[in-house]
């Protein structure tokens, strides 16, 4: 019935993405639940959100009676494919429901999805969508990538966030979605060539490991339209490159769990001077933009009394708008602390430039205060991830008697780099100066990092601030 909650257990699977239509279409409220999170988190969200139908991947079915255990509101299991077990699987399942289905009528307010925030950085909470803020974001994920109109999607990310959300406007266009279980390098370049796919989505990360492929150039991409990037900051030497081999479609989206994905959008015109699609690249100024805001959403800077500041200055990013969520499910006292009037705050600290160009400067609680001076470890990224031989990176204060905190580059090479961490802060020094070049850098084999994919700054930090009475 309305109302009741539902989850999927699943890696990317065409029949996943059949259950989640079926729980939306049915008015059900859709549980997203990444299945690469630890078992503990998942079924910690299914109690939390009172989950009471689960369909599952038998990869899965072995973590099925925990499930159960920990959510107890759960009162029926479905196998999507096969079970050992003998239960029914989805098409037996399906077979024995009624032909007959009664259109439902329901209020954009009513609720559509709870998913869950990240979570690193403390207990999750359930973030709630109506059924009017998908019908917002399918909408504009429509319209903005409208250079589009008969797409083939390639679903590589996880379907639980923000790819799953861009299925469903591809399949309300009539498109074509092609689903891989994992966004695997090689397979992603190959689909791209073999299905003629028009549009993909993938986080900076993944992105990187395409690019460091041998084999790189050796398929063909003129069928795309939209390479859209986000979830986290792109090296902007990284984006050249990308536009070099993929060719002028790389498009990049701004959001957050709260509002994906369409509080601004940076499309391909943008990535160049003068908007000439294919001509000269745009400078670094503009190519570290994350676009202008959307038709969705207001978008203004605050300051941390509440103002609203001038061009140019830096503050947190304020939002309101048909995207943005409902609130937190069942906590007030979150939901309050993330607004201030009409405007939710996003935690992210940013500012406009005189075109009307959105900057995301960092984290609000990522910000690094080293001998009284604010440094924002995302810019010192930037300028690591520009040098030849680096994969990836991640910059944190660490405990300093001098400083305070002092900043430290934790990076990832590419296989056959040279590069030692004496060259990398050489490199560094000119470009940053002395307060916002690392102190230290370490080379590291990989980066912790989410289930999506995003490198996990914090538990970096972590690691630096164990057994301490402050951590700043």
């Amino acid at each position: 019935m309305p109302g009741t909650k539902g989850a999927v257990l699943s890696a990317n699977d065409a029949y996943a993405f059949v259950c989640v239509l079926g729980l939306m279409r049915a008015g059900l409220v859709w549980l997203p639940l990444n299945p690469r999170n630890p078992l503990a988190e998942n079924a910690r969200s299914l109690a939390d959100f009172d989950c009471e139908v689960l369909f599952f991947h038998s990869e899965f079915e072995a973590d099925v009676p925990r499930l159960q255990q920990s959510a107890r509101n759960i009162r029926l299991v479905v196998p999507i494919d096969r079970s050992a077990a003998g239960e029914a699987v989805l098409s037996i399942w399906a077979a024995r429901q009624s032909d007959h289905f009664e259109p439902l009528i329901l209020s954009p307010e009513h609720p559509a999805a709870i998913s869950a925030t990240g979570g690193t950085t403390g207990q999750s909470k359930g973030v709630v969508h109506t059924i009017g803020s998908f019908e917002a974001f399918t909408t504009a994920h429509r319209e903005l990538h409208r250079r589009d109109a008969d797409p083939v999607f390639l679903a590589a990310a996880p379907m639980t966030h923000a790819g799953g959300r861009m299925c469903l406007s591809v399949v309300g266009q009539g498109g074509t979605l092609v689903v891989l279980a994992r966004p695997e390098p090689q397979t992603v370049l190959q689909a791209i060539e073999r299905y003629h796919v028009t549009r993909l989505y993938l986080p900076p990360t993944s992105i990187y490991a395409l690019l460091a492929r041998d084999d790189r150039r050796q398929y063909d991409y003129r069928s795309l339209k939209y390479f859209i990037y986000g979830g986290a900051p792109m090296s902007l030497e990284k984006l050249r490159q990308a536009i070099d081999v993929f060719g002028p479609v790389m498009s990049a989206g701004y959001g957050q769990t709260e509002a994906p994905l369409a509080i601004a959008h940076f499309p391909p015109e943008d990535h160049f001077v003068n908007s000439r699609l294919g001509g000269e690249i745009a400078s670094d100024a503009r190519l570290a933009s994350c676009g202008r805001p959307t038709r969705f959403v207001e978008v203004s800077i605050m300051d941390d009394g509440g103002q609203f500041v001038s061009t140019g200055t830096a503050g947190e990013i304020v939002i309101r708008g048909s995207i943005v969520m409902q609130g937190y499910y069942r906590n007030e006292e979150a939901t309050a602390e993330s607004r201030r009037g009409p405007w939710h705050l996003t935690g992210d600290v940013g500012y406009f430039d005189e075109e009307g160009f959105l900057y995301l400067v960092d984290r609000k609680r990522d910000l690094i205060i080293s001998g009284g001076f604010n440094v924002y470890p995302s810019e010192v990224e930037q300028v690591i991830l520009s040098l030849p031989g680096v994969q990836d990176c991640a910059v944190v204060g660490v405990p300093d008697e001098k400083w305070g905190e002092a900043v430290k580059a934790v990076v990832q090479l590419l296989p056959r780099s040279t590069l030692t961490a004496d060259e990398i802060i050489a490199a560094c020094r000119p470009r940053l100066g002395g307060v916002k070049t690392p102190k230290s850098v370490e080379l590291w084999p990989d980066l912790p990092r989410s289930t999506v994919g995003k490198v996990l700054r914090r538990t970096i930090r972590d690691r630096y601030w164990m057994n301490r009475a402050r951590a700043i």
